[in-house]
């Protein structure tokens, strides 16, 4: 074997083989819920847990569906440089905390981050490898029935929701893929088979079995 050989394949060896995944979507198009689907059907998925400024709704739990801080102590995260990635949506802060996210990438793990549009831009420049879903409501008529139906959001915060639904439509087309969540199944069966494919690709491939 070439001495060149060698050196590719020892480098190959060293490299994470972790995978980020990037899952955006406007607010009541079914991002999380999909997230914790496909999380049953694919090994080694884990999800990242953001950490938010909101206040917390009815049934959700600290640590589970996000690590809930005070304004002020969100504020001390980003100024010590905690997240990978921070944004203000519909009025609250959101961020991905780092050292968690790059662990798991390191040790293999495929991190699916569900974020919106502004924190995946800045993921993407981070990672230009990581892979990138946008899922879609079958129109903005069944969005907004959702998010009624939901019933955690006041009429103002309701209003403010559709309208940036009506920004983050435009950012599709930055993303690898888009997934139509007009039937729960068939989209959780479509994202899952993105992250297979994913798996698949040769140079991962490669990475797992010299």
């Amino acid at each position: 074997m070439p001495d060149s050989t060698k050196k590719a394949i020892q480098h190959l060896r060293k490299r994470p083989i972790g995978l980020l995944v990037v899952i955006s979507a406007p607010s009541g198009a079914g991002k999380t819920t999909i997230a914790h689907a496909v999380m049953k059907q694919v090994p080694d998925v884990v999800r990242s847990v953001s950490v938010t400024d909101r206040d917390m709704r009815p049934g959700e739990e600290n640590g589970k569906d996000y690590f809930f801080v005070t304004r002020p102590a969100f504020k001390k995260l980003l100024s010590k440089n905690y997240f990978l990635e921070s944004a203000t949506v519909h009025n609250n802060n959101y961020g991905t905390p780092r050292k968690w996210v790059e662990k798991q990438v390191k040790e293999g793990k495929i991190v699916v981050l569900v974020i919106d549009v502004q924190g995946a831009e800045q993921i993407k420049k981070l990672y230009p490898g990581c892979v990138s879903i946008f899922i879609l409501p079958p129109s903005m008529k069944e969005l907004k029935q959702r998010l009624v139906k939901r019933n955690t959001e006041t009429r103002e915060s309701l209003t403010v929701r559709i309208r940036n639904a009506m920004v983050e439509y435009k950012f599709v087309h930055d993303y690898d893929y888009a997934v139509i969540n007009d039937d729960l199944n068939v989209a959780v069966d479509k994202v899952t088979s993105i992250l297979n494919a994913e798996k698949c690709r040769v140079l991962r491939w490669i990475e797992r079995k010299l």
